[in-house]
């Protein structure tokens, strides 16, 4: 039987976002004791950012603010040998507004049990995204 063709394709930065905000689980990567360090997160894209919560006494909470962080996320289709991945990177900021704070609340819901009472933004500063498809 015959392998099916697939195809490589850079995606769109309107085509990566839109994958990205199909999303709900990513990986976040920061630098933590001077090693890159991986963790998953719940996140939603939301106003041109990736947001997210975390709790005050995490990794990721003391090397986020004013940080470059990037978020990757991805879907794969393992039957298939197809998938989508999208990463994103930028300066990271903290969310202080209630109001946003209310609304960021309202999109992420984090499964690691606690407080998560750190709000990040990660400005969809540089979007990369690729996709293997089956032709």
């Amino acid at each position: 039987m015959l392998s099916p063709v697939r195809s490589l394709e850079v995606l769109s930065f309107a085509d990566a976002v839109r994958l990205l905000a199909s999303a709900t689980v990513g990986r976040v990567v920061f630098i933590a004791a001077a090693l890159p360090t991986v963790v998953p997160v719940t996140f939603a894209v939301h106003g041109g950012a990736v947001v997210l919560r975390t709790s005050v006494d995490t990794r990721l909470a003391a090397a986020a603010a004013g940080n470059v962080l990037s978020l990757q996320a991805d879907h794969v289709d393992a039957a298939a040998q197809t998938g989508w991945s999208v990463v994103v990177s930028g300066l990271s900021e903290l969310v202080d507004d209630p109001r946003e704070r209310a609304v960021i609340r309202g999109l992420v819901h984090p499964w690691a049990p606690g407080q998560h009472e750190v709000y990040l933004r990660i400005p969809l500063t540089v979007v990369t995204g690729r996709r293997v498809a089956q032709d």
